[in-house]
C-alpha cells in the first residue's frame, strides 16, 4: 500500500483497504462500507441519465452487484470510484438503448467523486455475443436475489426485472393498488441491497 500513497487520496487508499478486506477475507462490513460510501452518488448519476427514480434504484442495485461480483479483478491502477462509476454508466447505457428512452445525452461528461472523468464505452447497438452474455449474467445475478426473497416479493420482482413491466402494469397484472405495488417493490429492493452487501452468502 505504501507505493500507492503518493498517487492517491486518503479516501482512495481507504477504499483500497476495504477492497482488500472484502476480497481476501470476505468481510461483509467492508462490502457494506463501500456501498455506504458510493450508493448515493452512483444513484444520483444514474438518475440524471434515466430520469426515473424507480429505474435508477433498480440500476443502482445491478451496478453494485456487478461490481462486487468482479471485485477480485479490480486493479489499483485507478480509484475504485472511477471503476464503479464506469460499471454503473455502461450498465445504464445498455438499459437506455434497450428501452430507447428519452434521456440525457450520452455525450454529456460525468466525473466521479474525485473529479476524474468517467468514460462511457458506447458500442454498436446491434446485439453481440458479448452483449447477450452480459444480459444473461445480469439475469442470473437478479435470479439469485429473487430466489432468496420472501415469497410475497418474488412475483413482483420477476414482473419488474424479467418481464420489465411498469409499476402500473404490475398493479394491473396483480389486481393490486399501485401504492401497494410501489411500497412492496421498494421493500424488495431494500432486501436485495442487503443481499448485495452480504455478498458471501448470496453471490
Amino acid at each position: 500500500m505504501e507505493e500507492l500513497e503518493g498517487r492517491f487520496s486518503s479516501k482512495a487508499l481507504e477504499d483500497f483497504r476495504l477492497i482488500d478486506e472484502a476480497v481476501d477475507n470476505n468481510d461483509e462490513q467492508a462490502f457494506a462500507k463501500l456501498m455506504q460510501r458510493y450508493k448515493r452518488p452512483v444513484y444520483h448519476m444514474i438518475l440524471k441519465m434515466v430520469r426515473n427514480v424507480d429505474d435508477a434504484e433498480d440500476l443502482t442495485i445491478e451496478s453494485f452487484a456487478k461490481a462486487f461480483k468482479s471485485l477480485h479483478r479490480f486493479k489499483k491502477d485507478y480509484t475504485f470510484s472511477t471503476w464503479l462509476f464506469r460499471i454503473a454508466t455502461n450498465n445504464t447505457i445498455d438499459y437506455i438503448r434497450k428501452k430507447k428512452l428519452n434521456t440525457l445525452s450520452l455525450n454529456n461528461a460525468f466525473t466521479d467523486d474525485h473529479g476524474e472523468g468517467v468514460t462511457m464505452d458506447v458500442e454498436d447497438e446491434n446485439p453481440t455475443p458479448e452483449g447477450e452474455a452480459i444480459k444473461a449474467q445480469k439475469e442470473e445475478l437478479v435470479q439469485i436475489f429473487v430466489d432468496k426473497l420472501p415469497p410475497k416479493y418474488q412475483k413482483l420482482v420477476r414482473l419488474r426485472y424479467f418481464h420489465e413491466l411498469s409499476y402500473e402494469e404490475i398493479a394491473e397484472e396483480l389486481e393490486a393498488p399501485l401504492g401497494t405495488v410501489k411500497a412492496q417493490l421498494h421493500r424488495a429492493r431494500e432486501l436485495m441491497f442487503d443481499m448485495v452487501k452480504n455478498k458471501r452468502d448470496h453471490i
